[in-house]
């Protein structure tokens, strides 16, 4: 009884991991790589998002990285923090602006 037990919470440890394994990829996707993934535009490639979300990664904050999603949905925003008088912009701006390059010379 107690190897049939032992042999069943193998099996269900065995399943639980494969299912974490699975989903890991998904999990893993920063704001940025899930906004580029779900935005309507046509070079949206999932190689592409998944990159350009490997230099959010590298180079913005996990708050960074929301602001610089919010683009994708709001592109107005960006404007509007471009030409935001408010250091807080201004200095997110230049890293945002470093990402893009970034990304762009890493990407493609």
């Amino acid at each position: 009884m107690r190897a049939e037990h032992e042999a069943n919470m193998t099996k269900t440890s065995l399943l639980l991991a494969a299912a974490i394994a699975m989903a890991a990829p998904m999990a893993q996707a920063n704001a940025v790589e899930r906004a580029c993934n779900q935005s309507d535009r046509r070079a949206a490639t999932p190689q592409l998002c998944d990159c350009i979300g490997t230099v959010a990664d590298m180079t913005l904050n996990r708050s960074d990285q929301r602001e610089a999603a919010r683009f994708f949905r709001d592109p107005q925003r960006a404007q509007d923090v471009r030409m935001s008088d408010r250091r807080s912009d201004e200095a997110f701006w230049d890293r945002y602006v470093a990402f893009g390059a970034t990304a762009e010379a890493t990407c493609g």
